[in-house]
């Protein structure tokens, strides 16, 4: 929250000083369904990136469902 209140900041002031801002926004949420789980968590430990628990926790417990028309699977561990 802190850091949201801090771009907000500068970006504000920026605005203010005459600037443009331009933004890219991200969404990584599928990105997580198309690799192997363990195999991530491996690559970023194996690089020393400091994010490993989050996004073990992030990946922990996430299940699946799949809809075709009004019908809706079980759900399933990924």
């Amino acid at each position: 929250m802190l850091q949201l209140l801090h771009v907000l900041d500068d970006w504000t002031e920026g605005l203010e000083s005459g600037g443009q801002i331009d933004v890219i926004y991200t969404d990584y949420e599928k990105a997580f369904d198309k690799v192997p789980h363990r195999r991530l968590l491996y690559k970023i430990f194996s690089f020393g990136l400091q994010i490993v628990n989050w996004i073990r926790s992030f990946l922990h417990n996430r299940f699946y469902k799949v809809k075709i028309n009004s019908s809706l699977s079980i759900r399933i561990p990924c």
